[in-house]
């Protein structure tokens, strides 16, 4: 069965284009003149090293199926247990196998802005936007991937009002697309002396992280104002003398971008611009898919009240997705950063429904 499932994935992954795209990139690589230009030298390395990962993968994956049919084929009882446990291996390692070859938009495979803003609240939403960062993190930890903090701004009493987070990895953007948009909280607030049942809400943004030699974003230096300060702390207090912090300002669109991540001014001034980069992106690729939904009749207005997934608290424990009504009854095993069942499903679905 697993074999028969395996000439499927394979026919998605699309293995021989994969390969024919590799080999066009090694000839590139192999060029004289390839390290003339470093930053997009760096963004092919970087592709190639992710393509030759996946085919190693697939080929790895290939002759552990040939292997487990001809053990299969022996037809020996002593050998069932061995068997079975390697039938399960396969069978978890070609559902992993066949979602990231679904993966194949135009920046699935790279790495992602997350950006996280407290909503209707209050105290509470500050608080439930503190646990979402905690809930990301601990997911991007364990996949392995990096983390660098941009920019945050302390909430009031507890919590955070917002914060930009720069993660790195495979499919990062991939897998995070799934998180876009308002996430709410049903539990009994821990801020409210009579212990009622509070609502919050926080909106979650995801952008590709465009490379600046893409050609696909372009900024005029005249077009920014840029302001240095000093990096500050909660409470605002100064946490290093020399002016470091980097704000943003692009004039033609109003956006805003800030990086204080107490580093050298130059790497916060780079870290900001890519930011910008994505949130330009982002602007442009939602005037498109507006104007194309408008074209079918089925633009609607995304507001605070369309939240895309609950996490209930109280008075039962379940956490659910709106777009799929995928559900998962321990709440407290996604707010630790269990989230992949919960991406999965609605990438699936996603994937599902260009087809209809």
């Amino acid at each position: 069965m697993w074999g028969r499932r395996f000439l499927i994935y394979w026919s998605v992954f699309d293995f021989a284009q994969k390969e024919s795209q590799l080999a066009e990139l090694d000839k590139q690589i192999a060029a004289p003149d390839f390290w003339n230009d470093p930053q997009a030298a760096q963004r092919i390395s970087k592709s190639v090293a992710g393509l030759r990962a996946d085919l190693d993968d697939w080929r790895a994956l290939e002759g552990r199926i040939r292997d487990g049919l001809e053990l299969a084929g022996l037809a020996d009882e002593s050998l069932r247990p061995e068997l079975e446990t390697e039938v399960a291996a396969l069978e978890a390692e070609l559902e992993k196998r066949s979602f990231a070859a679904m993966l194949a938009g135009p920046y699935d495979a790279g790495d992602a802005i997350l950006a996280i803003h407290a909503g209707a609240g209050g105290t509470d939403a500050q608080d439930w936007a503190n646990m979402l960062l905690r809930m990301y993190l601990r997911w991007a930890e364990a996949q392995g991937f990096t983390v660098e903090q941009v920019d945050m701004t302390e909430g009031e009493e507890v919590g955070i009002k917002s914060v930009t987070l720069a993660i790195s990895g495979r499919y990062v953007f991939g897998y995070l697309r799934s998180e876009k948009g308002v996430h709410r909280l049903v539990r009994l607030s821990p801020f409210d002396a009579a212990h009622r049942r509070h609502t919050s809400f926080a909106l979650i943004e995801i952008l590709p992280q465009i490379d600046t030699d893409t050609g696909e974003i372009q900024i005029d230096p005249g077009d920014l104002k840029i302001d240095v300060y000093r990096s500050s702390s909660a409470g605002g207090q100064n946490v290093q003398k020399n002016a470091t912090a980097i704000r943003i300002t692009h004039l033609p669109s109003g956006i805003v971008v800030t990086c204080q991540n107490e580093r050298s001014q130059n790497q916060n001034r780079e870290t900001a611009m890519r930011v910008l980069r994505s949130r330009l992106f982002e602007i442009r690729q939602a005037k498109k898919e507006e104007e194309i939904a408008v074209l079918k009749g089925d633009y609607t207005k995304a507001e605070w009240g369309s939240q895309i997934r609950s996490y209930v608290l109280h008075p039962y424990q379940l956490v659910k997705d709106h777009r799929t009504d995928f559900e998962v009854g321990n709440a407290q095993s996604v707010l630790d950063g269990a989230l992949n069942k919960l991406m999965e499903a609605y990438l699936r679905t996603a994937e599902s429904q260009k087809h209809t």
